[in-house]
């Protein structure tokens, strides 16, 4: 028992020699550890930044192909006007109602 100071510690081989590089993969590590895609994996869209459409966009499609269930969005999109807003929020569905952008 005990050992305080090594809880939630993991192994630095999962950065270097078990998990590639590729967001993609990187997603897909974190649906594995959804319980396999039991508990879907809906991600975080990031910081708001100078080009927010297409972050948000690129975010989505890698977590769809990843096999992510959704995306959270906070201040990209309602911390802007409304129509910019809105068509950020519309361009992230658009991803996941799109047939076309699958699991890679």
């Amino acid at each position: 028992m005990g050992g305080g100071g090594n809880y939630g510690k993991t192994d630095d081989r999962i950065y270097t020699e078990l998990c590639r590089d590729h967001p993609i993969e990187l997603v897909r590590y974190q649906v594995a550890n959804c319980y396999m895609g039991r508990a879907g994996l809906i991600n975080s869209g990031g910081a708001a930044g100078k080009n927010d459409l297409a972050d948000a966009v690129r975010t989505a499609v890698i977590n769809k192909r990843g096999g992510g269930m959704g995306l959270i969005s906070g201040r990209k999109a309602f911390q802007k006007p409304m129509k910019d807003g809105v068509a950020l929020l519309n361009a992230i569905q658009a991803v996941y109602l799109t047939k076309e952008i699958t699991v890679a």
